[in-house]
């Protein structure tokens, strides 16, 4: 089912290839998202998301990466840039950057560490969205920001013309449900788990790592409950589950497991960056075991 988003439907947290030297791989990155977008059943791109290693990916590279994919993907996915920081300033400054790289939309995670108060929140997330002409996606994930944007905070947040939808990673169910059925933003599951879920209570989508490399069966968890066929649905996000287990809460960052299926796959990923390190051979034969059968 096509989505009215600006952001697309089925969306993969894309990694963001490097050379074995760790330099940023450009072609590795057009051909990953060629890839995702033509087999993958993706229809939207994050990049320099927490899965793209945005915290160590200069400004300069995420420019570059996204120039490269929209060349590589053209009009068939919508390209959202990750653009998040703890500095209001440097987060604008990339909103601009972004925009003139040609993004679709940019993701703007609430600021780190720092933990301000949710007015402060909500005033970053409006100076944010008036430094482009770009939609806005929030990026609600307190188990790493340190602090919740709060349901009331999202209400007020939705006012504005430009912030279009939400990266959900509150694990709050029902707080998602209350901005869902008050608001027109566009929330999407940032937690696989929880993508079939928060669909049935609204939800437009997702936004997944393990898309980088089963893409097209965690669509088809939507598209069959899209056109009614909710047992079949159920059964394919519990097909989907134990590869989601291994890859994202087994122990190691998706964005390591993410790479070492995707280097055994043959797909350009490339090294992590410091300090992320490699899966140990042992655990990338289990993450394929898990692939395999979540794919055959």
């Amino acid at each position: 089912m096509p989505s009215t988003s600006p952001f697309g439907r089925t969306l993969c947290a894309m990694v963001t290839p490097f050379t074995s030297e760790g330099g940023l791989d450009l072609d590795g990155a057009q051909r990953l998202a060629d890839h995702l977008v033509t087999h993958g059943g993706c229809d939207g791109l994050v990049l320099s998301g927490t899965t793209g290693e945005s915290p160590t990916t200069s400004d300069v590279e995420k420019t570059a990466l996204i120039r490269a994919v929209v060349e590589a993907v053209g009009d068939r996915a919508r390209i959202t840039a990750g653009i998040g920081s703890a500095d209001t300033r440097h987060t604008a400054t990339l909103a601009r950057a972004a925009e003139t790289a040609g993004a679709h939309g940019v993701l703007v995670v609430t600021p780190y560490y720092s933990k301000p108060p949710q007015e402060d929140i909500a005033e970053h997330f409006r100076t944010v969205a008036d430094a482009s002409g770009l939609p806005v996606m929030l990026y609600d994930i307190p188990g790493r920001t340190g602090t919740r944007i709060e349901p009331e905070t999202m209400l007020r947040l939705a006012e504005h013309p430009r912030i279009a939808g939400v990266k959900d990673c509150a694990y709050d169910l029902l707080g998602s449900s209350h901005v869902i059925a008050q608001t027109d933003l566009a929330y999407y599951s940032g937690c696989e788990e929880l993508n079939l879920p928060l669909r049935a209570v609204g939800g437009t989508g997702y936004i997944s790592t393990v898309a980088n490399v089963a893409g097209s069966l965690l669509a088809a968890v939507l598209d069959t409950f899209d056109r009614g066929a909710n047992a079949e649905a159920t059964a394919l996000h519990q097909r989907a589950l134990p590869l989601v287990r291994e890859m994202m809460a087994a122990g190691l960052p998706g964005t390591v497991t993410a790479k070492a299926l995707l280097g055994t796959l043959g797909l350009p990923a490339g090294r992590v960056r410091p300090p992320l390190r490699a899966a140990d051979p042992a655990r990338t034969k289990a993450l394929m075991a898990a692939y395999e059968a979540a794919t055959a």
